[in-house]
Protein backbone atom coordinates (compact mmCIF):
# COMPACT_ATOMS: atom_id res chain seq x y z
CA UNK A 1 0.00 0.00 0.00
CA UNK A 2 1.41 3.42 -1.34
CA UNK A 3 0.13 6.46 1.17
CA UNK A 4 0.78 9.92 0.18
CA UNK A 5 1.30 11.29 3.89
CA UNK A 6 0.63 14.68 3.01
CA UNK A 7 -3.23 13.95 2.29
CA UNK A 8 -3.27 12.98 6.17
CA UNK A 9 -3.95 16.82 7.17
CA UNK A 10 -6.63 17.62 4.37
CA UNK A 11 -8.26 14.41 5.55
CA UNK A 12 -8.12 15.86 9.40
CA UNK A 13 -9.45 19.17 7.98
CA UNK A 14 -12.53 17.40 6.45
CA UNK A 15 -13.04 15.26 9.69
CA UNK A 16 -13.21 18.30 12.05
CA UNK A 17 -15.03 20.34 9.64
CA UNK A 18 -17.29 17.77 8.09
CA UNK A 19 -17.67 19.98 5.31
CA UNK A 20 -15.66 20.29 2.18
CA UNK A 21 -16.23 23.32 1.42
CA UNK A 22 -15.17 24.80 4.48
CA UNK A 23 -12.01 21.97 4.86
CA UNK A 24 -10.75 24.31 1.52
CA UNK A 25 -11.11 27.75 3.26
CA UNK A 26 -9.61 26.50 6.00
CA UNK A 27 -6.50 25.04 3.93
CA UNK A 28 -6.45 27.75 1.32
CA UNK A 29 -6.92 25.28 -1.42
CA UNK A 30 -10.11 24.65 -3.85
CA UNK A 31 -12.78 22.35 -2.95
CA UNK A 32 -12.00 20.16 -5.68
CA UNK A 33 -8.62 19.66 -4.55
CA UNK A 34 -10.28 18.61 -1.17
CA UNK A 35 -12.30 16.15 -2.96
CA UNK A 36 -9.67 14.86 -5.22
CA UNK A 37 -7.24 14.35 -2.16
CA UNK A 38 -9.56 12.67 0.10
CA UNK A 39 -10.54 9.91 -2.94
CA UNK A 40 -6.81 9.55 -3.39
CA UNK A 41 -6.59 8.76 -0.02
CA UNK A 42 -9.19 6.22 0.15
CA UNK A 43 -8.26 4.93 -2.99
CA UNK A 44 -4.68 4.27 -1.47
CA UNK A 45 -6.26 2.57 1.51
CA UNK A 46 -8.98 0.08 -0.93
CA UNK A 47 -11.47 1.98 1.51
CA UNK A 48 -14.57 4.79 1.60
CA UNK A 49 -13.34 7.35 4.55
CA UNK A 50 -16.02 9.82 4.02
CA UNK A 51 -19.29 9.44 2.79
CA UNK A 52 -20.78 12.38 1.00
CA UNK A 53 -23.89 12.96 -0.56
CA UNK A 54 -25.35 16.56 -2.35
CA UNK A 55 -26.64 17.09 1.43
CA UNK A 56 -24.00 16.07 3.49
CA UNK A 57 -20.45 14.92 4.62
CA UNK A 58 -19.48 12.43 7.47
CA UNK A 59 -16.78 10.45 8.06
CA UNK A 60 -17.40 6.11 7.84
CA UNK A 61 -16.84 4.15 10.69
CA UNK A 62 -13.59 3.52 8.97
CA UNK A 63 -12.66 7.19 8.68
CA UNK A 64 -13.49 7.61 12.53
CA UNK A 65 -10.99 4.88 13.13
CA UNK A 66 -8.37 6.85 10.99
CA UNK A 67 -9.24 10.00 12.60
CA UNK A 68 -8.60 8.69 16.40
CA UNK A 69 -5.63 7.46 15.07
CA UNK A 70 -3.83 10.12 13.83
CA UNK A 71 -3.00 12.04 16.96
CA UNK A 72 -0.97 8.54 17.86
CA UNK A 73 2.94 8.23 16.60
CA UNK A 74 3.50 8.08 12.97
CA UNK A 75 4.47 4.47 13.10
CA UNK A 76 0.74 3.60 14.21
CA UNK A 77 -1.05 5.72 11.66
CA UNK A 78 1.27 4.06 9.06
CA UNK A 79 -0.26 0.52 10.47
CA UNK A 80 -3.67 2.33 10.70
CA UNK A 81 -3.80 2.90 6.84
CA UNK A 82 -2.79 -0.56 6.29
CA UNK A 83 -5.79 -1.65 8.66
CA UNK A 84 -8.67 0.31 7.43
CA UNK A 85 -8.20 -0.99 4.03
CA UNK A 86 -6.70 -4.27 4.26
CA UNK A 87 -10.38 -6.28 6.65
CA UNK A 88 -10.23 -9.62 5.35
CA UNK A 89 -13.19 -10.54 7.75
CA UNK A 90 -15.96 -7.93 7.54
CA UNK A 91 -16.49 -6.54 10.72
CA UNK A 92 -17.89 -3.46 12.78
CA UNK A 93 -21.24 -2.24 13.57
CA UNK A 94 -23.72 -1.57 10.79
CA UNK A 95 -26.63 0.60 11.35
CA UNK A 96 -29.63 0.32 8.82
CA UNK A 97 -32.59 2.34 8.59
CA UNK A 98 -35.55 0.93 7.92
CA UNK A 99 -39.28 1.11 7.28
CA UNK A 100 -41.78 -0.46 9.50
CA UNK A 101 -43.50 -2.06 6.37
CA UNK A 102 -40.16 -4.22 5.20
CA UNK A 103 -41.85 -7.29 5.84
CA UNK A 104 -38.88 -8.99 3.91
CA UNK A 105 -35.88 -7.47 5.67
CA UNK A 106 -37.78 -7.40 9.10
CA UNK A 107 -39.71 -10.90 8.95
CA UNK A 108 -36.37 -12.54 10.73
CA UNK A 109 -35.22 -14.77 8.10
CA UNK A 110 -32.97 -12.63 6.31
CA UNK A 111 -31.41 -10.86 9.71
CA UNK A 112 -30.98 -13.70 11.14
CA UNK A 113 -29.03 -15.86 8.40
CA UNK A 114 -26.97 -12.94 8.00
CA UNK A 115 -25.74 -12.78 11.50
CA UNK A 116 -24.89 -16.35 11.49
CA UNK A 117 -22.87 -15.57 8.06
CA UNK A 118 -20.78 -12.96 9.58
CA UNK A 119 -20.11 -13.10 12.73
CA UNK A 120 -18.26 -10.03 13.32
CA UNK A 121 -20.39 -7.78 11.70
CA UNK A 122 -22.97 -5.84 14.81
CA UNK A 123 -26.31 -5.29 12.77
CA UNK A 124 -27.92 -2.02 14.08
CA UNK A 125 -31.33 -1.48 12.78
CA UNK A 126 -33.62 1.58 14.08
CA UNK A 127 -36.92 0.87 12.26
CA UNK A 128 -38.37 4.29 11.71
CA UNK A 129 -40.94 5.84 9.12
CA UNK A 130 -39.51 9.33 9.35
CA UNK A 131 -37.81 10.52 6.08
CA UNK A 132 -34.26 11.92 6.74
CA UNK A 133 -31.06 12.09 4.92
CA UNK A 134 -29.54 8.63 6.46
CA UNK A 135 -25.85 9.64 5.58
CA UNK A 136 -26.05 12.40 8.31
CA UNK A 137 -28.38 10.84 10.75
CA UNK A 138 -25.33 8.28 11.09
CA UNK A 139 -26.62 5.38 8.90
CA UNK A 140 -24.71 2.94 6.22
CA UNK A 141 -28.12 2.29 4.18
CA UNK A 142 -31.75 2.40 4.70
CA UNK A 143 -34.49 0.30 3.43
CA UNK A 144 -37.99 2.05 1.90
CA UNK A 145 -40.19 1.92 -1.16
CA UNK A 146 -37.98 3.04 -4.32
CA UNK A 147 -39.94 6.08 -5.14
CA UNK A 148 -38.92 7.90 -1.77
CA UNK A 149 -35.21 7.54 -2.38
CA UNK A 150 -33.18 9.89 -3.16
CA UNK A 151 -31.75 10.12 -7.02
CA UNK A 152 -28.31 10.69 -5.80
CA UNK A 153 -28.32 7.24 -3.56
CA UNK A 154 -27.58 3.43 -5.16
CA UNK A 155 -30.65 1.16 -4.35
CA UNK A 156 -30.89 -2.69 -5.03
CA UNK A 157 -34.42 -4.65 -4.93
CA UNK A 158 -34.98 -6.05 -1.56
CA UNK A 159 -38.56 -7.30 -2.21
CA UNK A 160 -40.34 -8.09 -6.07
CA UNK A 161 -43.20 -5.53 -6.63
CA UNK A 162 -45.85 -5.22 -3.99
CA UNK A 163 -49.93 -4.09 -3.97
CA UNK A 164 -51.13 -2.66 -1.50
CA UNK A 165 -54.43 -3.96 0.11
CA UNK A 166 -58.06 -3.29 1.59
CA UNK A 167 -59.04 -6.03 4.01
CA UNK A 168 -61.29 -6.29 7.04
CA UNK A 169 -62.45 -9.21 8.53
CA UNK A 170 -65.12 -11.58 7.67
CA UNK A 171 -67.09 -10.86 10.74
CA UNK A 172 -66.70 -6.99 10.03
CA UNK A 173 -67.76 -7.70 6.03
CA UNK A 174 -70.76 -9.46 7.63
CA UNK A 175 -71.83 -7.30 9.55
CA UNK A 176 -71.48 -4.13 7.42
CA UNK A 177 -71.05 -5.41 3.86
CA UNK A 178 -68.93 -5.09 1.16
CA UNK A 179 -67.41 -1.85 -0.56
CA UNK A 180 -67.59 -2.43 -3.92
CA UNK A 181 -65.91 0.77 -4.93
CA UNK A 182 -63.09 3.16 -3.43
CA UNK A 183 -65.99 5.86 -2.04
CA UNK A 184 -67.99 3.62 -0.59
CA UNK A 185 -65.38 3.43 2.20
CA UNK A 186 -66.48 7.15 4.03
CA UNK A 187 -69.25 4.78 5.03
CA UNK A 188 -67.55 2.17 6.68
CA UNK A 189 -65.18 2.75 10.05
CA UNK A 190 -61.68 2.36 9.02
CA UNK A 191 -58.65 2.00 10.83
CA UNK A 192 -55.46 4.17 9.76
CA UNK A 193 -51.97 4.72 9.98
CA UNK A 194 -49.92 7.40 10.59
CA UNK A 195 -45.86 8.03 10.67
CA UNK A 196 -46.20 9.91 13.64
CA UNK A 197 -48.48 11.97 15.89
CA UNK A 198 -47.79 15.81 14.31
CA UNK A 199 -48.44 13.92 10.77
CA UNK A 200 -51.63 13.51 9.06
CA UNK A 201 -53.11 9.62 9.04
CA UNK A 202 -51.88 8.24 5.50
CA UNK A 203 -54.36 8.67 2.44
CA UNK A 204 -55.75 5.80 0.88
CA UNK A 205 -54.72 6.16 -2.81
CA UNK A 206 -56.20 4.15 -5.76
CA UNK A 207 -56.33 3.88 -9.60
CA UNK A 208 -59.27 3.81 -11.93
CA UNK A 209 -58.81 3.60 -15.72
CA UNK A 210 -55.10 4.40 -15.26
CA UNK A 211 -56.02 7.50 -13.13
CA UNK A 212 -54.40 7.57 -9.48
CA UNK A 213 -56.86 9.20 -7.09
CA UNK A 214 -57.72 9.14 -3.09
CA UNK A 215 -60.41 8.60 -0.86
CA UNK A 216 -60.44 11.23 2.25
CA UNK A 217 -61.20 8.28 4.67
CA UNK A 218 -61.77 9.55 8.20
CA UNK A 219 -59.95 6.69 10.78
CA UNK A 220 -62.27 5.71 13.58
CA UNK A 221 -59.29 4.35 15.20
CA UNK A 222 -55.61 5.72 13.99
CA UNK A 223 -51.91 4.52 15.17
CA UNK A 224 -48.34 4.21 13.73
CA UNK A 225 -48.32 0.69 14.86
CA UNK A 226 -48.45 -1.91 12.12
CA UNK A 227 -49.24 -4.27 14.65
CA UNK A 228 -52.04 -2.60 16.42
CA UNK A 229 -53.82 -1.56 12.88
CA UNK A 230 -53.70 -5.14 12.21
CA UNK A 231 -54.69 -6.63 15.29
CA UNK A 232 -57.85 -4.90 15.34
CA UNK A 233 -58.77 -5.29 12.16
CA UNK A 234 -58.54 -9.08 13.12
CA UNK A 235 -60.66 -8.50 15.92
CA UNK A 236 -63.41 -7.10 13.70
CA UNK A 237 -62.53 -3.64 14.41
CA UNK A 238 -63.10 -2.18 11.01
CA UNK A 239 -61.42 -1.73 7.64
CA UNK A 240 -57.55 -1.40 6.78
CA UNK A 241 -55.01 -0.46 4.45
CA UNK A 242 -51.33 -1.69 3.93
CA UNK A 243 -49.14 -3.41 2.52
CA UNK A 244 -50.16 -7.06 1.00
CA UNK A 245 -47.31 -8.81 2.61
CA UNK A 246 -48.57 -7.16 6.02
CA UNK A 247 -51.39 -9.05 5.81
CA UNK A 248 -50.11 -12.25 3.72
CA UNK A 249 -50.57 -15.05 6.86
CA UNK A 250 -54.35 -14.17 7.98
CA UNK A 251 -55.34 -13.68 4.22
CA UNK A 252 -53.95 -17.21 3.31
CA UNK A 253 -55.87 -18.21 6.39
CA UNK A 254 -59.15 -16.49 5.49
CA UNK A 255 -58.66 -14.29 9.16
CA UNK A 256 -59.02 -11.29 6.65
CA UNK A 257 -60.43 -10.50 3.32
CA UNK A 258 -59.42 -8.62 0.70
CA UNK A 259 -61.79 -6.22 -1.43
CA UNK A 260 -61.50 -3.45 -4.01
CA UNK A 261 -57.99 -5.19 -5.64
CA UNK A 262 -59.39 -4.04 -9.72
CA UNK A 263 -58.50 -0.62 -7.79
CA UNK A 264 -54.60 -1.48 -6.29
CA UNK A 265 -52.54 -2.41 -9.20
CA UNK A 266 -48.90 -3.61 -8.32
CA UNK A 267 -45.95 -0.92 -7.88
CA UNK A 268 -42.02 -1.22 -7.18
CA UNK A 269 -40.92 -2.47 -4.09
CA UNK A 270 -38.80 -2.09 -1.68
CA UNK A 271 -34.76 -1.34 -1.51
CA UNK A 272 -31.67 -1.68 0.34
CA UNK A 273 -29.89 2.17 -0.48
CA UNK A 274 -26.89 3.54 0.40
CA UNK A 275 -24.59 6.33 -1.19
CA UNK A 276 -22.07 4.99 -3.06
CA UNK A 277 -20.37 1.79 -4.54
CA UNK A 278 -16.92 3.37 -4.34
CA UNK A 279 -14.69 1.92 -1.91
CA UNK A 280 -17.50 0.31 0.08
CA UNK A 281 -16.88 -0.90 3.39
CA UNK A 282 -16.36 -4.94 3.08
CA UNK A 283 -19.58 -4.86 6.60
CA UNK A 284 -21.99 -3.04 4.25
CA UNK A 285 -20.70 -4.85 0.58
CA UNK A 286 -21.55 -8.15 2.81
CA UNK A 287 -25.06 -7.08 3.58
CA UNK A 288 -25.35 -6.46 -0.20
CA UNK A 289 -24.19 -9.70 -1.29
CA UNK A 290 -26.34 -11.57 1.19
CA UNK A 291 -29.69 -9.64 0.55
CA UNK A 292 -29.40 -10.52 -3.52
CA UNK A 293 -28.40 -14.20 -2.63
CA UNK A 294 -31.00 -14.22 -0.18
CA UNK A 295 -34.15 -12.50 -2.39
CA UNK A 296 -32.11 -15.23 -5.14
CA UNK A 297 -32.84 -18.18 -3.37
CA UNK A 298 -36.32 -16.98 -1.61
CA UNK A 299 -37.26 -16.56 -5.66
CA UNK A 300 -36.25 -19.99 -6.20
CA UNK A 301 -38.01 -21.55 -3.71
CA UNK A 302 -41.12 -19.56 -4.48
CA UNK A 303 -41.09 -20.67 -7.90
CA UNK A 304 -40.62 -24.52 -7.16
CA UNK A 305 -43.70 -24.09 -4.57
CA UNK A 306 -46.16 -22.62 -7.27
CA UNK A 307 -45.08 -25.38 -10.08
CA UNK A 308 -45.74 -28.05 -7.74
Amino acid sequence: MTIDLNLLPLFLAVAEEANFVAAAARLGVTRSAVSQGIRRLEDGCGIALVTRTTRSVRLTEAGERLRDTLSRPLAEVLSALEDVGGNVNPHGVLRIAATSIAEEFLSGPLIASFAEAYPNIVLDVTVTDDTFDIVSAGFDAGVRLGDIIEQDMVAIPLSGEQREVVVASPAYFEANGLPTHPRDLIHHRCIGWRPAPDTAPYRWEFVQEGEAFDVSVEPQITTNDLRLMMRTALSGGGITFALEETFRPYLERGELISVLKDFLPPFPGLFLYFPSRRNMAPKLRALIAHVQRFRREHRTRADTTSVA
